[in-house]
């Protein structure tokens, strides 16, 4: 493997926190727990964390810090993750809150944000409202200009760090009337604000992630200089939507590594418990619930490491690509985390009978994942709005077949993502998905050279059927900006599920060759877990292929130590 996939800032933090996950260590279970239970900031876990220079890493090298590569990031959160959300999401906040200064600001304001996060400085982002959700257009705090600057009035409410953080990016009105071009962003240094100009709302309590600080902020005449401003005036909504873009993609490492901490916490219950005289991990009927929720985990890890490869290889359709990442993967995750509730029963949801009630602090804490910086709802909808470019890309194969290898090859170097190309529609539609037909036929040939098992090119097929057929599904539906009728979303599902399959079978198929070591790979065992599992979503009553193969997958869960990953580099990456 290359060094861009051999994540070694995650392989270091990964040895530092493996001495602080242990005793009465920041990120000890028992440690967790108290915190959680205490409703209380995990600050010594974010202090060692900023004590590593994880700051720097959410920094881009061109401004200064050591984001070089976005799977990187991916895989530093993932590792932070895997052991306590709270602290994961309360400290990777200000790359959230940094994003449209990345994205949009100038050279000058990106230096010095970046020097000041890599001092420690924590950034957040003012959002949402307490009466427009996400409906960003509706917003009410507003900025008007004076001789020196800016003056801004108004809350912002549900917002991570609001009260910790030292900056905030803000959405404003900047036009009484609003609209698209009524809106704009502005880097607001709390520390530079007089006495009077703002106040913290109280901490909101939340059922999970129950340390972080969601809170809210009320500002009164607070003048900003013009320096503040971020992008140009009225380019603010355009400017979150491209953020949103990085952040998505990025965000789906606190899903990732919830997946890893709960499955190894079920596996070790299943391992030790008894039942039956027997270990409960021997009985069948655990073993095939097992493979079942571990293949949800390998296509969210072929998805997410899709995803933000493509920020670098294919940026012009990270409209799509974000969307379809940050809907698909918290959803799987979540179903995976349910289906091992199941197995592991009471201790499920008991707070002190098994490993200081992790699981259940797991499950509660990942139900976030999938409602910040856009629900599942509002990502679909954005693939929804983009249907008719998907339907006649797909028609006409178009693709961009460089960054789709790049986007697909672990080995291939990743180009520095240039932020200027991001779009707020992708006119080329969706590569991954476009490239689907002709990825069948090159894994045919395989099959012909006695390179791929039969069974798992007819699964190939029949995704690229059912591919077909949803885009026939889209080009029938009716455009409807406004109440968007169920069916649509049930659509942007499925094509979700499309995405979620055809990644797999380009992963695969561009390691075919130099497939990693490792029974996951050896016949093609994941991806015919994953084929199967996606084909069951996209043809429920008459899903093809042997659902046997979750409990082939099962036996390489249980034998796995360290993290259960199609990823090579997991072994060394993941916690023992």
């Amino acid at each position: 493997m290359s060094p861009d996939t051999a994540h070694p800032p995650a392989v270091a933090l990964e040895a530092l926190l493996r001495g602080l996950d242990t005793g009465d260590g920041p990120f000890a279970p028992a440690r967790v727990a108290k915190l959680d239970r205490e409703e209380a900031f995990p600050d010594a876990a974010c202090q060692a964390l900023e004590s590593f220079g994880l700051g720097a890493h959410y920094v881009p090298t061109r401004h200064g810090g050591r984001l070089e590569h976005y799977p990187e990031l991916v895989a530093l959160w993932r590792t932070v993750a895997r052991r306590d959300l709270t602290a994961a999401i309360g400290h990777g906040k200000t790359f959230l809150g940094g994003a449209c200064t990345w994205v949009g600001g100038t050279q000058e304001q990106a230096v010095a944000l970046g020097e000041d996060v890599a001092r420690g400085a924590r950034v957040s982002w003012g959002l949402t409202e307490r009466h427009h959700g996400s409906d960003l257009l509706a917003g009410e705090l507003s900025a008007t200009r004076t001789a020196d600057g800016w003056r801004i009035n108004g809350e912002k409410w549900l917002i991570n760090n609001a009260t910790r953080g030292h900056l905030m990016s803000v959405l404003a009105r900047t036009e009484p009337t609003g609209g698209p071009r009524g809106f704009s962003v502005f880097l607001v240094d709390k520390r530079q604000l007089p006495a009077g100009a703002f106040r913290c709302l109280p901490k909101e309590r939340t059922h999970g992630i129950r340390g972080a600080d969601i809170s809210g902020i009320v500002f009164t005449d607070a003048d900003v200089p013009a320096t503040a401003l971020v992008g140009k005036p009225g380019g603010g909504i355009e400017l979150v939507l491209k953020a949103l873009q990085l952040t998505r993609t990025v965000a789906v490492a606190m899903s990732l590594g919830a997946a890893d901490h709960a499955l190894r916490l079920t596996v070790d219950f299943a391992k030790a418990h008894q039942l039956y005289e027997r270990r409960l991990v021997d009985l069948p009927r655990a073993r095939r619930p097992l493979g079942e929720a571990a293949t949800q985990l390998l296509l969210a890890e072929a998805v997410s490491t899709v995803g933000s490869r493509a920020l670098h290889a294919l940026t012009p359709e990270a409209s799509l690509t974000s969307a379809l990442t940050k809907a698909f993967v918290p959803t799987a995750i979540n179903d995976m985390i349910s289906q091992l509730a199941d197995l592991m029963g009471a201790r499920s949801f008991l707070t002190d009978v098994y490993a200081h009630g992790m699981f259940q602090k797991v499950e509660r804490d990942h139900r976030i994942i999938a409602i910040f910086d856009g629900s599942t709802l509002v990502n679909r909808n954005a693939v929804i709005n983009q249907f008719p470019v998907l339907v006649r890309a797909f028609r006409q194969e178009r693709r961009d077949a460089e960054g789709l290898a790049t986007a697909t090859t672990l080995s291939a170097p990743l180009p520095e993502a240039d932020l200027s190309r991001l779009g707020l529609v992708s006119t080329a539609g969706c590569s991954v998905v476009q490239g689907l037909p002709a990825a069948v036929v090159r894994l045919q040939a395989l099959v012909e050279s006695g390179a791929l098992p039969k069974g798992v090119a007819y699964l190939a097929r029949a995704l690229a059927r059912a591919t077909d057929a949803v885009h026939q599904r889209m080009a029938a539906q009716p455009p409807a900006p406004r109440d968007v009728p169920p069916e649509a979303f049930h659509l942007a599902e499925h094509y979700e599920a499309c995405f979620a399959g055809a990644a797999c079978v380009h992963l695969w198929l561009n390691h075919a060759n130099r497939a990693p070591e490792g029974p996951l790979w050896r016949d093609a065992l994941w991806l015919e877990a994953c084929l199967v599992r996606v084909l069951s979503r996209l043809s429920p009553e008459d899903p093809p292929g042997d659902t046997g193969v979750f409990d082939r997958l099962a036996d390489v869960v249980v034998d796995t130590t360290g993290v259960f990953s199609l990823l090579a580099d997991a072994r060394t990456e993941g916690a023992s």
